[in-house]
């Protein structure tokens, strides 16, 4: 696998962590002069930047190649970050949160797109594992360690660690993606990218994309509240909690990695059978601290193990289309993250309780499984009429889709 990849990951590591570290970060920002939920905005500011970020970035920088693009919008990210350090206020903190989202996004989608166009096509589920990997990494080790470092020496310092390792994932960037890694790649155009989007298959694997991550961030936004408050658990114990979900997701990620190349499909409805299953479960039984320990880990493979395929599969079903359908998927990603926590949230207002939202992550989940399997029976039907000759007395075949289950 070459280094650029793992480099790649790095960044989205760094980036990663910026994603998800204010909400151990919510506590200590009162000289803000805003309430936590006010605060808490800032998170929704950034999925929001997430969501419309994706295709635009992708869209502005589709003719700039794959390393200019990458050194620029980290750039931009990192002085997103020092003003965010420096920021005097709650609406200038706002203001960047959203700008480094954009840049996020675009980076999510220029980073995928290079790693795959950097190795054999049997090896882009493998690559795509380890880059998705640093969003793990920054589950495990980031966000952990952000919550430490804000707690010894404020909230700022965090800004401040997330823009400098963003700038040694820059620098190690311009040594590692070659400037000529991508000259047998065709000229991208925006025009042909958009007609190559115009699939519904390709749709289809937005929607099970947003189903599959929604189903998961929906138990987990609520988790700390979900073990102290109906399991039982100390406060203490859910940083090792969280934790372990990461491990899982980790496990996850390597599975998925190894699978979703062959079996796209079958890796799908494992993983998101697997988040219904465990969703459903945790909705029952989370008054017993074991089983509930248990079923977190569960929840992170279910939850990662898609992820290769989720990726992958979408540039398999619209190779003319590598840019955009990175930076849609990324955005499918990011619909997930924000309409999710949301129907979460309206269950426990409707005085259902913080174990209700176990049931919403199930229900979505089996959406996004319903979705998988009709998308793996349009394939299969496709697949079996590709080898039958065509009518009219032709002897001509079509080749079967690279997106086997």
């Amino acid at each position: 696998m070459p280094l650029a990849v793992y480099i790649l990951g790095l960044g989205i590591f760094t980036q990663g962590t910026s994603e998800f570290m204010l909400s151990g970060l919510l506590p200590g920002m009162a000289d803000l002069g805003v309430s936590i939920p006010d605060a808490g905005l800032l998170i929704s500011a950034f999925a929001i930047g997430m969501v419309v970020g994706a295709p635009l970035l992708a869209i502005a920088t589709m003719r700039w190649p794959r390393r200019r693009a990458l050194v620029a919008l980290q750039i931009v990210f990192i002085g997103a970050h020092v003003l965010g350090a420096l920021a005097p206020g709650y609406w200038v903190l706002f203001a960047t949160r959203i700008v480094g989202a954009l840049c996020y996004a675009g980076f999510w989608g220029v980073a995928v797109a290079t790693g795959v166009g950097l190795v054999p096509e049997n090896a882009r589920s493998r690559a795509v594992a380890i880059i998705a990997g640093g969003l793990t990494l920054a589950t495990i080790v980031g966000v952990p360690a952000g919550t430490v470092l804000s707690q010894l020496a404020g909230w700022r310092s965090v800004f401040w660690a997330v823009a400098v390792l963003t700038a040694v994932s820059l620098a190690c960037s311009l040594f590692t993606v070659r400037a000529d890694a991508e000259t047998s790649e065709q000229p991208r155009n925006v025009a042909a990218e958009l007609r190559a989007m115009a699939r519904p298959q390709l749709w289809l694997s937005f929607a099970i994309t947003s189903s599959a991550f929604g189903s998961v961030i929906v138990t987990f936004s609520y988790l700390a509240p979900v073990l102290t408050g109906v399991t039982g658990l100390p406060e203490g114990w859910v940083p090792a909690e969280l934790a372990l979900f990461g491990l899982g997701g980790l496990a996850g990620l390597t599975i998925g990695g190894r699978t979703a190349q062959a079996h796209p499909i079958r890796t799908l409805i494992f993983g998101l059978g697997t988040l219904v299953v465990a969703s459903a479960l945790l909705a029952v039984t989370t008054g017993n601290p074991i089983i509930t320990t248990v079923l977190v880990f569960v929840l992170g493979v279910g939850g990662f193990v898609t992820n290769p395929a989720l990726q992958s599969r979408v540039f398999a079903i619209a190779p003319g289309a590598p840019t955009l359908v990175g930076a849609a998927n990324t955005s499918a990603f990011n619909i997930g993250n924000t309409l999710a926590p949301m129907l979460g949230g309206m269950a426990i207002s409707a005085g259902f309780g913080f174990a209700s939202v176990a049931w919403v992550g199930a229900a979505i989940g089996a959406v996004g499984l319903l979705a998988t399997v009709w998308a793996g029976y349009l394939q299969h039907r496709r697949q079996a009429g590709a080898h039958h000759p065509t009518t009219g007395g032709s002897k001509r075949t079509e080749l079967p889709s690279r997106t086997a289950g």
